[in-house]
């Protein structure tokens, strides 16, 4: 017999922790290889982390909602083979001693200036400092109810080390909620923290609920979108451009091409991978557009990083990035579009998948939308909206005349901040988009 630690794994370059949601194995159980044993949340993606060895669960070394840090043993199993080496052992945990070490540094580095951050907007008398850790599940439940800081200071901690648990802090959301009197005046002591950069959000009227009503508890993917379409709409000043586009070309090319792209890439082509590859190209004409705001300053984003929104099956969004999309040909945008969709249906996308856009695309037209209005993701600044694809009446314009053709064409709905992208820009980016669309290739080979 031989024990294998079952570690929690590297997740991603910015994710150091993670807190533990369930167990999806109790100790005694029987486990196969790949099996998921416990689901984890970060602040960014629910995951689940999957068994290395066949064996039996021996032993549980955190409980539920008890952060664990990237390379920590989480669970013991017992194995019928032979046990990892020592040296193996030891190496491994150097090596996870130094990626903590370094996650660890970016992590303090970024709650300084958080803390310093938040100081120099508050009053004299309102400033609070606080040396409290919590938890990424716990963050994020906050950031979705509306806890503020100086709130979550008050609330005392059951987990270990008196850290606040989820338990913790969704008894003290619903004993807020509670001491609402019937003007709608909070008469807690809670000590409300109000800055110019997040304002408390207001409390939800009563509902009147009727005996053939259902209430539906959001979840917590649907609350922490809720939250951060809100946190957009206070943040950028959206302004939007609209322009109509004459796919026919790529229309018909596909039509031509996709039976053999099928045969010899083993992958479907859709209309997304044609429009990213056209965004690419447009923004990389215009890297003022592929930028992102920090207080006064513009970051000038390096790479091209492509945001594709995806509609889950229980109605929420998630924003996978395809990396470098102005660096991939067709073929290769095309397996980044399958591979990223299909993974985020399957609730299988790593934290990286989700990190690091630069702009994103929205396929409203998949719905039957012909044009759409869509909210900006931070820290982004621009995010475009593809409509539905009509066959439409047109006017063509030919050297011999004008007449009326059928042609295939959509809308391109373009949303941009106009704190930092001006009318002329946020035009011209989505022009370029629609002449990279229109110019295509009919004897193009993929």
């Amino acid at each position: 017999m031989a024990e294998f630690e079952l570690k929690l794994p590297k997740m991603g370059e910015s994710v150091a922790e993670a807190t533990i949601t369930t167990w999806l194995k109790e100790v005694g159980d029987t486990i196969e290889m790949d099996d998921a044993v416990v689901e984890i949340a970060t602040d960014k993606v629910d995951s689940e982390v999957p068994s290395e060895v066949e064996g039996v669960l021996v032993k549980k070394l955190f409980e539920v909602d008890d952060v664990v840090k990237v390379g920590q043993t989480i669970a013991v199993i017992q194995t019928n083979g032979e046990a990892v080496s020592d040296s193996f052992l030891k190496d491994t945990a150097l090596d996870n001693d130094e990626d903590d070490s370094s996650d660890e540094a970016k992590i303090l580095e970024t709650q300084m200036a958080a803390v310093i951050d938040t100081s120099a907007n508050a009053s004299s008398s309102e400033i609070v400092e606080s040396d409290k850790f919590y938890s990424p599940l716990v963050k994020n439940i906050a950031s979705a109810e509306g806890v503020s800081e100086l709130e979550l200071d008050t609330i005392e901690g059951t987990g270990k080390d008196g850290r606040v648990t989820k338990n913790d802090i969704l008894k003290f959301i619903e004993n807020r909620s509670n001491s609402v009197d019937i003007a709608g005046i909070d008469t807690s002591n809670t000590i409300k923290e109000v800055t110019t950069k997040e304002a408390i959000p207001a409390k939800e009227s009563t509902a009147i609920v009727s005996g053939e009503d259902e209430i539906i508890e959001m979840t917590r993917m649907g609350k922490l979108v809720s939250q951060h379409m809100i946190d957009s709409i206070n943040t950028s000043a959206h302004v939007q451009s609209f322009i109509e586009a004459d796919v026919t070309n790529i229309w018909n090319w596909r039509n031509k091409v996709k039976t053999d792209f099928m045969n010899r890439e083993g992958e479907n082509l859709t209309f997304t991978p044609i429009f990213i590859e056209s965004v690419a190209k447009a923004l990389r004409d215009f890297p003022m557009m592929n930028i992102s705001v920090k207080g006064s300053s513009i970051i000038k984003k390096k790479n091209i990083n492509i945001g594709m929104a995806t509609a889950l099956a229980d109605g929420n969004l998630i924003v996978p990035v395809i990396k470098n999309a102005d660096q991939l040909n067709l073929v290769g945008v095309t397996k980044a579009v399958n591979d990223l969709a299909n993974r985020s249906r399957n609730n299988s996308l790593k934290p990286d998948d989700i990190q690091d856009g630069t702009y994103t695309v929205t396929n409203v037209g998949s719905f039957g939308s012909i044009m759409g209005t869509p909210i900006i993701n931070q820290p982004q600044v621009g995010i475009l909206a593809l409509g539905a694809i009509r066959k439409v009446p047109a006017v063509i314009e030919t050297p011999e005349g004008d007449f009326i053709g059928i042609r295939y064409r959509m809308f391109l709905s373009h949303s941009y901040d106009h704190r930092v992208v001006n009318g002329a820009l946020g035009g011209q980016f989505v022009q370029r988009v629609k002449e990279y669309l229109e110019a295509w290739d009919v004897d193009r080979q993929f």
